[in-house]
């Protein structure tokens, strides 16, 4: 199969490689001249000669909606689009209908896997019409993990979005839960050996998880953290997730526990913050800040 991809940062470009890895033709594009195939998205979109023609959009949310416009006019009946970026799920049917008029197709995919994708594979959470996410399985299968589990059609446009959204919120909380435990254990002067407590964990217990084993590569780095500011963005999808909660009357108190946690992070160092930066910045790739830097 061949596929248009536009971004190649650090989701996009891992994505592109692990589509080829399994034998597929991807032309990317990026605004980045040192990673891009092509100079413009009109050459891009010229370099794809299958039908449909597959783009599919991995940008930061601010950066989607003008790029769909600009895509649509380059596109042709039966063409398909796909938002595979942190889009908000209410944005989805917006474009599907937007495109609807011109005969083009849209699926949302929320994605997940962060920048050890590449290696584990990328949970996708899919949404839009049967048929096209036929035409487009060959991708997904490249991108899944190996095995059974790692894709679902979540339902129509927006489903994919929505379970992303919530995927993120229960991530919240898991790592605040993770975080705080971490705090109690390095406050208690009866423990002397936190780090080693969590890679016990890691076998035999029924809190164990991937982000237990990050928690545990962040202190191999730095033990007791002090390189790490305890301060944690939030993305956006964790005020998504409380929003829609109010909207649709689901009491959410650990996920909207966790994400204002976050808010009093971003006005005070928090010592348990330390853990949920440091265990972001392990599979998302984001950018710690260290101690004292503004």
């Amino acid at each position: 199969m061949q596929i248009g991809m536009v971004g190649l940062g650090r989701m996009g470009g891992n994505m592109r490689q692990r589509i080829r890895n399994a034998g597929h033709e991807v032309v990317g594009y990026d605004r980045n001249p040192d990673v891009t195939d092509v100079a413009s998205l009109e050459e891009m979109v010229g370099k794809l000669t299958g039908s449909p023609r597959v783009v599919w959009i991995m940008l930061p949310i601010d950066y989607v909606q003008a790029t769909i416009d600009t895509l649509a006019p380059m596109l042709a009946p039966g063409d398909i689009i796909i938002d595979g970026g942190n889009s908000k799920y209410t944005w989805d049917k917006a474009h599907a209908e937007q495109l609807a008029p011109k005969g083009i197709h849209f699926v949302d995919v929320g994605t997940s896997g962060g920048v050890w994708g590449l290696q584990n594979g990328y949970a996708l959470m899919v949404g839009g019409d049967d048929a096209d996410i036929a035409t487009c399985q060959p991708i997904f299968d490249a991108l899944k993990p190996a095995g059974e589990f790692g894709f679902v059609h979540a339902g129509g446009h927006g489903a994919g979005h929505f379970a992303k959204m919530v995927h993120n919120g229960i991530e919240y909380g898991l790592m605040q839960a993770y975080a705080e435990g971490w705090e109690l254990l390095e406050k208690a002067p009866e423990v002397t050996n936190v780090r080693e407590i969590f890679r016990s964990w890691r076998e035999g217990t029924v809190i164990r998880s991937w982000l237990l084993d990050l928690m545990v590569q962040a202190m191999d780095a730095d033990e007791h953290l002090e390189k790490i500011e305890g301060y944690a963005a939030d993305s956006g999808e964790g005020r998504w997730t409380v929003n829609a909660a109010v909207e649709l009357g689901v009491p959410v108190p650990t996920i909207a526990a966790s994400l204002f946690a976050r808010f009093v992070s971003q006005q005070d160092d928090s010592p348990a913050m330390k853990m949920v930066a440091a265990m972001r910045n392990q599979f998302g790739g984001h950018a710690v800040k260290a101690e004292g830097e503004k």
